[in-house]
């Protein structure tokens, strides 16, 4: 009999092959989904840095290319790079507001140079992150997606005023309204299995207006030919980086690494829907999500397009609906996305969208942006310190935005960096995060090996530990059981290992009040802690012998989490005291 906490619902998981056919039918559907927002999007990025038509062609082309190739690497997972599941990769937005000011600065060269050293800064938050983990926490990854939002909607409010001569003067405003009002209804009211596909409706409905009020030119589809690639649009690399060059390049990696910390939401959100049994969260997992990520924007940047990112709503949608989470769909969603770029009638299509209904799109994609970092901050906790940190994070951001106080205190171009909404507010946020971590009180530090022989002297310093916090006899036998299970639990049984080969383990304990966390990093086992305890409280018969420490560890500890990375694994045990 099926546990009541496995999903039926999922016929395929990742690694089951699924039949072609099915693979194939719910690939293009994946296809669909992914097609609409990326090239949107990649035509918005366009517009609003001013190419014109031939570089607009080649930024859809190629970036229809280098979703394609992403969204397959992803799948394939080839070394430590890939999520190892389906994760349908498009355009970001994200980057628009800071490209503007690149291509003002220096022209597409610059964007594209910013955007290879932003890869490279990318790669390395990729392999820093169980180090960074306490600097860049949800409330500084939810405070610059909420600021990127407040700097793209005036980008998107400009697009609702463009339109040919001669054309009624409602008629943007009228068309924005259509597009936006049909994706709402739809998106609100309409059956759960049609409403991921609102905002195509949208822009249809969109479209639509735009004919009957003649704004909608149909000549580049008709010119088009059926196959082709377009004239190469590369803007090629800046050698001889000026002043604004490294002016811009710190709002660059600001945006890199909300990227990167989307990429772990992203990853975690895919991981948690692609099985029938719920398993931890592989973070292993989450550093190949975000290295094949950075393989992305290095890709888009040598092709002078926008940079990837996750379309992990759609990807979500689509294992919901389909019940099928097997990485052959990947493929499938994968080959079509590349397929497209050589079909010009399609990408003209694209392009011709009238700029007012992009605009209506961007508008509710702020919103939705705006929205998800308010989400990314609340999944973090709001405690009184972090309300304090996002709120004067936030202020200055916007504040900033609105009124650049360095503007002609400051030469040009640093007055743009400093004056920077994102920038601003990121530093803001980062410095004060950074500042709550440095005055913590004091941890206290084990440092051993995994192994029981150094039980002994962890027992002593779990004991100072309680006596610090001055703790009762039975909260102190809880905190150092604990300990003692925690440790039997990360070890597996002796394989005739090579003592030299023993991994190194570090404790630190964190008083929480009236509770301790003990934060365990040590290098071990395969098998993800967190994904045993929950196997446990699905089986009552008789434990095996290895199975007794992860039983006690649940009844002494008030929560456990456990986050694995390459070459490290790290354990949050939370032991609450008596009164």
């Amino acid at each position: 009999m099926a546990s009541a906490s496995t999903d039926e619902r999922i016929r395929y998981e990742p690694d089951e092959r699924c039949p072609p056919l099915v693979a194939i039918g719910v690939g293009v559907q994946g296809a669909l989904l992914a097609l609409v927002p990326l090239a949107v999007v990649a035509a918005i990025s366009g517009v609003a840095a001013g190419q014109d038509e031939r570089q607009l062609t080649w930024t859809l082309v190629a970036a229809l290319v280098v979703g394609g190739i992403v969204t397959i690497l992803q799948a394939v997972r080839v070394g430590r790079v890939g999520l190892g599941h389906i994760m349908i990769m498009g355009v970001t937005p994200n980057y628009i507001a800071v490209s503007v000011l690149a291509l003002a600065e220096g022209g597409p060269s610059t964007v594209a140079s910013l955007l290879v050293l932003s890869s490279v800064f990318y790669f390395a938050v990729a392999a820093w992150l169980p180090q960074l983990r306490r600097v860049i926490t949800p409330a500084v990854s939810g405070t610059v997606l909420m600021l990127i939002a407040v700097t793209l909607l005036p980008i998107a409010w400009d697009r609702l005023q463009e339109v040919s001569e001669g054309a009624p003067a409602f008629g943007g405003p009228g068309v924005a309204a259509v597009t936006l009002i049909a994706t709402t209804i739809l998106a609100l009211r309409a059956p759960r299995q049609w409403r991921i596909w609102s905002p195509l409706a949208g822009i249809a409905a969109g479209c639509v207006a735009a004919v009957l009020l003649g704004l909608y030119d149909v000549g580049r589809v008709v010119d088009a030919p059926w196959f082709g690639l377009p004239d190469a649009g590369f803007p090629g690399l800046d050698l001889t980086p000026t002043a604004g060059f490294w002016a811009l390049l710190p709002m660059f990696l600001v945006v890199t690494v909300v990227q990167a910390i989307k990429a772990v939401g992203d990853g975690v959100v895919v991981q948690q829907v692609a099985w029938r049994r719920p398993r931890a969260t592989d973070f292993r997992l989450i550093q190949g999500t975000i290295y094949a990520s950075a393989l992305g924007t290095l890709l888009a940047g040598l092709a002078g397009t926008p940079p990837t990112s996750a379309f992990s709503a759609s990807t979500v949608s689509l294992t919901n609906f389909t019940g099928v989470a097997a990485r052959r769909v990947a493929y499938v969603v994968g080959i079509i996305l590349v397929g497209l770029a050589v079909l010009p009638k399609l990408t003209g299509l694209m392009l011709t969208i009238p700029n007012p209904v992009m605009g209506g799109f961007l508008v509710t994609a702020v919103g939705m942006l705006f929205v998800e970092g308010v989400r990314t901050v609340a999944r973090g906790g709001l405690d009184a310190p972090t309300t304090l940190v996002v709120s004067l994070a936030f202020a200055m951001g916007v504040g900033f935005e609105q009124h650049n106080v360095f503007e002609g205190v400051v030469p040009s171009p640093w007055s743009s960096l400093l004056g920077n909404g994102i920038t601003v507010g990121a530093a803001t946020a980062i410095g004060l995060t950074l500042f709550l971590e440095l005055t913590k009180p004091k941890r206290r530090r084990f440092e051993g090996r995994l192994d029981m022989s150094d039980l002994p002297r962890l027992d002593a310093y779990l004991q100072e530990t309680a006596a610090a916090m001055r703790w009762n006899a039975a909260s102190t036998e809880r905190l150092r059981s604990a300990g003692e299970e925690t440790l039997s639990s990360l070890l597996r049984p002796a394989d005739g290992e090579d003592e030299d080969k023993t991994p190194r383990l570090v404790v630190t304990a964190s008083p929480e009040g009236r509770a301790v966390d003990l934060e365990f990093v040590a290098a071990v086992d395969e098998e993800n802690l967190a994904d045993r305890l929950a196997y446990l409280s699905d089986h009552d018969e008789s434990p095996a012998e290895w199975d007794v420490s992860f039983r006690l560890l649940r009844h002494y500890a008030s929560s456990v989490r456990h986050q694995k990375y390459h070459g490290i694994d790290v354990v949050t045990v939370r032991v609450d005291g008596s009164p």
